[in-house]
């Protein structure tokens, strides 16, 4: 194989972002796309120059001359979409969050790890050059031993109950779109939390409208995140070392910078611009995971997608939610 050739399932807003990075891929191609309405699949296969478009899920699953599939639906339809993929033997790029409830993110784990199929989350932030660097200073010791992560997210989201922040049957609320980031980041920096404690609010059909959450560690370190709905912030984080710490300056989750802050020290900025739209880089680990034969990214492994997405679980149980994730079958 030379050539990967991928197929997009929900031609989206984040779709038509992800795949107007294509350009900067080596060894990529866009063959395909697929939606529920023939019409809208029509549009983006016109839009973006892609030679076919099918009117169902199972048409793209069922497709010989696609060999990976970008899953960008609603978060509960990432589960059937994702399962059939794995089954046909094709890769899946499973965009953020992964699904709604941990059994579904281990059934699609495992099911891939069976089946000897590459899959993986499309959290974009790891991928990111400034968050690559950072991961170096950590690893280099730039900052001591890590003792924290503190930082948050927010939007003054629409509040329409039929747009997807608002619309439970979705997926909607902070959690799956906007927190899966600062636990994610969390995670990546200090490994699996042992405790998880959270507090939010829920506006009357249940969804959650935003949350602070704190994460422990047996050994005292913790993470500290809050992400809203309706609050604005600056998106920004902090990792703080025995003998300095790291700024990721907003928006942390697709940065060009990092600030290096050591005791004594004046702070040293690092800018590292990312390639397009910011996702080219997740799209290249796919890319060169599927040609090298990988079957899971070192960067984005299966079981820190498990690890964020049970935290994610602990969360709604706190917060009282009960999100319901779609069916195993297209």
């Amino acid at each position: 194989m030379s050539i990967v050739r991928w197929g997009v399932v929900g031609p989206g807003r984040i779709a038509a972002k992800v795949v107007a990075d294509f350009v900067h891929v080596p060894g990529a191609e866009v063959v395909a796309v697929a939606s529920r309405s023939a019409e809208r699949a029509e549009a983006f296969a016109d839009a973006h120059g892609i030679g076919r478009y099918h009117a169902s899920y199972r048409a793209i699953v069922e497709d010989d001359s696609v060999d990976v599939l970008y899953i960008s639906t609603p978060h509960p339809q990432h589960r059937a979409v994702a399962l059939a993929a794995i089954k046909a033997g094709k890769a899946v790029l499973v965009e953020k969050a992964f699904t709604v409830t941990p059994a579904a993110t281990r059934e699609i784990a495992t099911a891939a790890t069976d089946a000897g199929v590459f899959a993986m989350e499309a959290m974009w932030t790891r991928f990111q050059p400034a968050v690559v660097r950072m991961r170096e200073l950590i690893a280099e010791g730039a900052i001591g031993d890590v003792r924290g992560v503190q930082g948050e997210l927010g939007v003054n989201a629409p509040t329409d109950p039929l747009d997807r922040y608002y619309n439970a049957a979705i997926g909607g609320g902070a959690l799956f779109d906007l927190t899966v980031y600062p636990i994610s980041f969390a995670q990546m920096v200090l490994g699996t939390p042992d405790t998880v404690a959270a507090h939010g609010t829920l506006d009357a059909a249940g969804v959650d409208i935003e949350e602070a959450v704190l994460l422990g560690w047996a050994d005292g370190r913790t993470a500290s995140l809050f992400c809203s709905l309706r609050c604005a912030t600056p998106g920004q984080m902090r990792v703080y070392g025995t003998e300095g710490w790291i700024d990721v300056p907003p928006r942390f989750h697709h940065p060009d910078t990092v600030v290096l802050h050591r005791t004594e020290r004046g702070p040293q900025e690092m800018t590292l611009p990312h390639t397009g739209g910011g996702y080219a880089h997740e799209l290249r680990e796919v890319t060169d995971c599927i040609l090298a034969g990988r079957k899971e990214s070192a960067v984005m492994p299966l079981a820190d997608t498990v690890a964020v997405q049970d935290v994610m679980g602990e969360v709604a149980d706190r917060l009282g939610m009960h999100p319901q994730e779609g069916p195993a079958e297209l």
